[in-house]
């Protein structure tokens, strides 16, 4: 059943080809569709398209509609009968109360209709995102300050370095995820722009008033130019999915260091034995597979945004069927990344570390810069320092002690966690995600 529908029917093996996933993808858009609807009626009844009845009629009958998709009286399968949640949601509104309904696709595509539907779902998704990113930034930050003065040795070139501490190794990863932050609120601010009103991509000849619908929406802005507003989609998705590919990195980087940290040449950590995997041949193996798949996945979303940059490539002026693929790889990611945030915060919330690691002499190249530094404080200048202490490495002669006194900002005697965290609020609280959620509750009460 398609709204476009004429008198000649579509090739059934071209129907379900150009379908494709989309009944699928639409399952996410129930909600967006119909709050746009009601923020576009409520501006055709400020314009006098509509009457103020059939406003009322129309909106009374949306919200019953999304009460009832809220509260699962009606079942995503239904749309399998129809071409698209659009139609659906229309068609069962034209079910409900008749020839008013057919009205509410005035001065409105599909094409802005669906932009605006998903840039709902992707505001929607960037505040969960976010909100779930804090708590494991809390878990992190606690794990720093608990660990604080814990010895772990420090590596560059995957080589032993220079001594470091659990505190710095996770305060690096709850600082990682602020950093991780400040992309994501640079695509969220070019989310948060209302393309509703660009119609096909070239305007309407309706007097309407899109600052209307940018208030009712709760939207920061609206995308002005109509032919811009339409050539955006993909590149706004792009840039989000880029903001999620360093999210995703730091979780990988993070995993890959547990599964290395796990090994029993390392023993720098441990897990309850539950939250590990066995072998079948291997009785004593305790594999790191949740570290491993969130690695995968995570490596999985980093490819994202290449993806959706060779699904655009050169694509004409105007909406182009290639977009509709976009949604089938952007949605599910956001379910990815909480699943790979849940199963950290599992891993890490029980995560046991090893007090003991400097008991050994294997770690003792890790204190010559220490030494060299011990040196230059009696006056030695460094260089020279650097070579003498060489040259007791080179003959077996180099002597040390396990105390370090490091105690500039960021270093394991001052994490600055404080600061880091205060940073982290500033950030959080700078994406006002209040101002939309008061704005889409109103529309559907």
């Amino acid at each position: 059943m398609k709204l476009w529908q004429k008198s000649i029917p579509t090739f059934k093996d071209v129907e379900f080809f150009t379908q494709g996933k989309d009944i699928d993808m639409d399952s996410y858009l129930f909600k967006y569709d119909i709050l746009g609807s009601l923020a576009h009626i409520k501006m055709l009844q400020s314009i006098n398209i509509l009457t103020t009845d059939e406003w009322q009629e129309i909106s009374n009958a949306l919200k019953n509609i999304f009460k009832d998709i809220e509260e699962h009286k009606v079942t995503f399968c239904l749309i399998n009968d129809y071409e698209d949640i659009h139609s659906f949601i229309e068609l069962k509104l034209t079910e409900l109360i008749g020839e008013s309904a057919k009205k509410m696709h005035t001065a409105r595509s599909r094409n802005d209709q669906v932009l605006l539907d998903i840039k709902l779902f992707l505001r929607t998704e960037i505040k969960l995102l976010v909100e779930h990113i804090h708590q494991l930034f809390n878990l992190w930050i606690q794990l720093s300050h608990q660990h604080q003065h814990v010895f772990m040795p420090g590596y560059t070139h995957f080589q032993l370095a220079m001594p470091s501490s659990f505190g710095l190794w996770f305060g690096s990863y709850a600082e990682s995820l602020l950093d991780d932050m400040i992309p994501l609120k640079a695509a969220y601010h070019l989310v948060n722009k209302n393309p509703l009103g660009s119609a096909a991509g070239y305007g309407s000849s309706f007097p309407i008033n899109r600052q209307l619908t940018t208030l009712l929406l709760g939207f920061d802005d609206l995308n002005y130019n109509a032919i811009n507003a339409q050539t955006n989609r993909g590149k706004v998705e792009r840039i989000v999915v880029s903001a999620l590919s360093n999210l995703a990195e730091t979780l990988a980087r993070c995993s890959n260091d547990c599964c290395t940290f796990l090994n029993q040449h390392f023993n720098f950590i441990g897990f309850p034995q539950e939250l590990t995997t066995g072998s079948s041949i291997m009785p004593h193996k305790k594999n790191p597979d949740v570290f491993e798949l969130v690695r995968a996945y995570c490596n999985r979303i980093k490819a994202l945004p290449n993806e959706l940059f060779m699904i655009t490539t050169n694509l004409q002026l105007g909406y182009n069927r290639d977009l509709q693929i976009i949604k089938e790889h952007v949605f599910p990611c956001f379910q990815t990344m909480h699943s790979c945030i849940d199963m950290l915060q599992l891993m890490f919330n029980n995560i046991q570390i090893n007090p003991n690691i400097n008991s050994t002499q294997d770690y003792s190249s890790l204190f010559t810069v220490e030494k060299i530094n011990e040196l230059v404080l009696t006056g030695m200048p460094f260089r020279t320092a650097y070579q003498k202490v060489s040259e007791m490495i080179e003959n077996k002669s180099f002597s040390y002690h396990k105390t370090t006194n490091h105690t500039h900002e960021g270093s394991t005697g001052n994490l600055c966690n404080e600061q880091i965290v205060k940073n982290m609020l500033a950030l959080i609280n700078s994406f006002n995600f209040n101002a939309w959620i008061e704005k889409e509750n109103n529309l559907v009460s």
